[in-house]
């Protein structure tokens, strides 16, 4: 355990916060697995909010010979080139592989909660949280339905998105964690709008993409088939995203989701979709295990595996790490990029994101607009 002060580095790596979700799913495994690489320890600098017998216990479960890590009492202690973990108890814990405890929901809050006060004090730069339960880690401290409200609460916005990432598809979802019969009711054309404005924004400063193309998929069968088969579509999103296209964005649809993922998706930079399943079947089939969630719009960089705990498979040693280290991958990628977006005072880009420059009069935008609509 170290003594004195922290240490202080010049031009030190960035650091990741990883945060260790349900102990008794597949996260110890998929974070041994994506950390046992030196060449990862070029990228960045890890810290691991866990429990330091749990991932003593997975390293040899998992036969992991070459895992070491450094245990430090505060992130503020972690050190470049090395595996860090922040130690969250000495407590003896049973793993029961498998199994929704509430103990397990109490430890990964407990690595929220230290993760996102070592975000705010900037001893971490970023933060990959692994996948919870739901329902053993909901409580009165913790009333959230997922990972998004909560850091959405912890930094004060609601102008936020949860957006999937695979590669250049990303689709964000206007609603989130709610019943399918909510969703027609939660509709608005200021939420849409607001949703629309998240995934713009997060384009152009995460992504580093200038002119993003944008695709609205309609809520109903075949988009509504103009009225016919109901009216949300030219009642919200229509007007929706004629707003947008009058602030000179290059805003789309609403198109039938049943058939734009044949193709015409790779058309476009981003995509809503109106609900929570429209958008991730879709994403999962087409990313094959190696998406990320990231919460566009805050003002700190989380992102996230797109599975879950996979109980059915805890200790076997057969989780794939590829989603977990592509969701590292992304955030040191997006806080780059936002650092360069944000030191670049000359990029024309700060006025569009903050004016909406242009306001739909650029000619070159419109016909851009024309053709795509076409």
């Amino acid at each position: 355990m170290q003594k004195g002060n922290p240490v202080i580095e010049k031009d030190r790596k960035i650091r990741v916060g990883i945060t260790h979700g349900d102990l008794n799913g597949i996260n110890y495994e998929i974070i041994i697995k994506t950390l046992d690489d030196n060449r990862i320890l070029e990228l960045f600098t890890p810290v691991i909010y866990g429990l330091s017998r749990v991932l003593s216990y997975n390293r040899k479960n998992m036969n992991a010979t070459t895992f070491n890590y450094n245990l430090v009492r505060d992130a503020s202690f972690a050190k470049t080139n090395k595996i860090n973990l922040v130690n969250l108890n000495d407590s003896e814990v049973k793993i029961e592989f498998g199994k929704s405890i509430k103990l397990a929901g109490e430890y990964a809050y407990e690595a929220l909660k230290h993760a996102v006060a070592d975000l705010k004090s900037h001893k971490i730069n970023v933060v990959v949280t692994a996948p919870i339960t739901k329902e053993n880690t909901r409580s009165d401290d913790f009333p959230f339905p997922g990972h998004t409200e909560y850091f959405a609460s912890e930094f004060h916005t609601d102008q936020f998105l949860m957006l999937m990432v695979s590669g250049n598809l990303r689709i964000g979802t206007v609603t989130g964690h709610v019943s399918l019969a909510e969703v027609p009711a939660l509709l608005t054309e200021e939420l849409i709008t607001t949703k629309i404005n998240v995934l713009h924004d997060s384009l152009i400063r995460d992504f580093g993409i200038s002119r993003p193309k944008i695709a609205l998929l309609g809520l109903n069968p075949h988009a509504g088939e103009n009225g016919q088969i109901g009216h949300e579509e030219e009642n919200l999103l229509v007007p929706a995203i004629l707003k947008a296209k009058k602030k000179g964005k290059l805003v789309f649809g609403p198109f039938p989701a049943d058939g734009f993922f044949a193709g015409t998706y790779q058309k476009y930079d981003g995509i809503l979709a109106m609900y929570h399943d429209q958008g991730l079947i879709p994403f999962k089939t087409l990313s094959t295990g190696r998406g990320v969630n990231f919460t566009a719009g805050l003002p700190i960089v989380r992102t996230s595996p797109a599975h879950g705990t996979a109980y059915d498979i805890a200790g076997q040693g057969i989780a794939s790490p590829d989603s977990l280290r592509n969701a590292m991958y992304l955030a040191v990628d997006i806080f780059n990029n936002r650092q360069n977006f944000d030191e670049d005072a000359s990029n024309p880009l700060h006025s569009g994101l903050l004016q909406e420059s242009g306001n739909g009069k650029n000619k070159e935008d419109n016909d851009e607009i024309s053709r795509m609509q076409d």
